[in-house]
């Protein structure tokens, strides 16, 4: 993270969010995008690439694997090698904080012979990467981890990869797509069985280079099917805004008196659109208009107004299509009237933070009523009224180095009597560059 001095600030409450803003392209059609770029044969040009730091640790590693990667005014160039065409990087792959870049790039590397030290900051060294390195080392590939199966670690990828049938025992897009990319160098049919659906970006994007995929349904769990060794196509690539980053918005539009905002170019993919889903269950006034394509992925401009929300029992099938969302949703609980309850969310407690623990501190801390939970977090609401805030002897908010808990306090402070002083906002740059800015601007009478 650039810099070692943190950079707290304190969000003040404002006036409605209005007019039109886009956010930055979708983090995981970028990554997505990148890595398939590099395994086509010929030059790939992708519009509209997020250039945050996750992504940007996506690049560099390939980079450092013989790919070319260059900006072209505002699109991306690029210069594929082929399936399997990755060469041996001079020295560790550094993924920063991001858990993406790390598990995806270990499904591409393991179906090939190269031997990789995949390294990360202190956060993503403490997340788990046991549930990807299982199904890779059954495809041949080793891995020395540190305890707990964690990074740094060592993988040695292996030509030809053995292909399998793996059953997802918890849903994972990223673990799906990790066995999917390893499936792409392997000779015979990869396949992944998910009992519970997970985002399909991958799916739709290989299919889109001209890989050959079988999708169906067994028994009602979700089969996906890879043929190996394809000769991938270069294509260009538009990418939709990311409904995460969205989410910030969506959230402030419908807690502030007044907000009357469009957000441009959303993503709309079915497996992501989770918490625009809750929000409309709980009174929120969100309207998809112009809907579109874009590349493979579906498009809309999302048109959010202010709205009296209330609390909901949130359904957790749907937890898998908003999984990174519920930070954001949490403030809209505290500011709703009534309770908001939500359940099976564990996934959460392995990400870049322990993010029930921590949301329910957060909350707390501004004012909010949290009941954390093993699984979830019970939130009583304000009836609408603004939430304290922090005050200046109080100090700041702890967001735990999390650019999704920072955003959400951010947000939560346009809410609030006092402000919500974050004690770094560093962090939100691995996902949303220009966030505090586009705040801003959203909000600027």
């Amino acid at each position: 993270m650039p810099g070692d001095a943190p950079e707290p600030r304190r969000f003040m409450p404002t006036g409605p969010l209005t007019g039109r803003i886009r956010v930055p392209g979708d983090k995981s059609i970028s990554h997505r995008a990148l890595m398939l770029g590099a395994m086509a044969i010929g030059e790939t040009r992708i519009a509209g690439l997020l250039e945050g730091e996750d992504v940007l640790a996506t690049a560099t590693a390939l980079r450092q694997m013989g790919a070319r990667i260059a900006r072209d005014g505002s699109d991306w160039i690029v210069a594929g090698m082929g399936t399997g065409g990755l060469l041996q990087p001079g020295g560790a792959l550094e993924m920063g904080n991001s858990g993406t870049s790390a598990r995806l790039l270990m499904g591409l590397l393991a179906s090939q012979a190269v031997t990789a030290v995949f390294t990360g900051d202190a956060s993503l060294s403490r997340r788990p990467m046991a549930r990807v390195i299982a199904p890779l080392a059954q495809m041949g590939a080793r891995f020395e981890a540190s305890p707990g199966g964690t990074l740094p670690l060592l993988m040695a990828g292996i030509e030809p990869a053995v292909p399998v049938t793996y059953r997802l025992p918890v849903a994972s897009a990223q673990v799906k797509s990790a066995v999917l990319l390893a499936g792409l160098n392997t000779p015979g049919i990869t396949t992944v069985i998910e009992p519970t659906p997970t985002r399909d970006h991958t799916e739709r994007m290989l299919e889109g280079f001209g890989a050959s995929l079988e999708i169906g349904e067994d028994s009602g769990a979700r089969v996906i099917r890879i043929v190996g060794q394809p000769e991938l196509r270069p294509r260009s690539i538009e990418v939709p805004g990311d409904p995460s980053s969205a989410a910030f918005f969506l959230v402030a539009a419908s807690i502030v008196p007044g907000s009357d905002l469009v957000i441009e170019n959303v993503g709309v993919n079915p497996a992501r659109t989770g918490l625009v889903t809750v929000l409309r269950q709980m009174g929120a006034d969100i309207t998809e208009l112009a809907p579109r394509e874009a590349g493979s992925e579906p498009v809309a401009d999302l048109h959010v107004r202010h709205a009296s929300l209330f609390g909901i029992e949130v359904d957790p099938a749907l937890a898998p299509a908003m999984i990174d969302e519920f930070p954001a949703l949490f403030v809209a609980a505290a500011c709703a009237r009534g309770r908001t309850v939500t359940r099976g969310l564990e996934e959460l407690r392995v990400k870049e933070s322990d993010r029930l623990a921590v949301m329910a501190a957060a909350l707390a801390a501004v004012g909010a009523r949290v009941d954390e939970r093993a699984d979830g977090l019970a939130i009583d609401g304000t009836n609408g009224d603004p939430l304290l805030g922090t005050s200046e002897a109080g100090g700041p908010v702890a967001s735990h180095l999390d650019h999704r808990i920072a955003m959400s306090l951010a947000i939560a402070g346009l809410a609030s009597r006092n402000g919500v002083e974050v004690d770094d906002t560093r962090p939100i740059a691995t996902s949303f560059p220009g966030f505090e800015a586009l705040l801003a601007r959203a909000t600027e009478r």
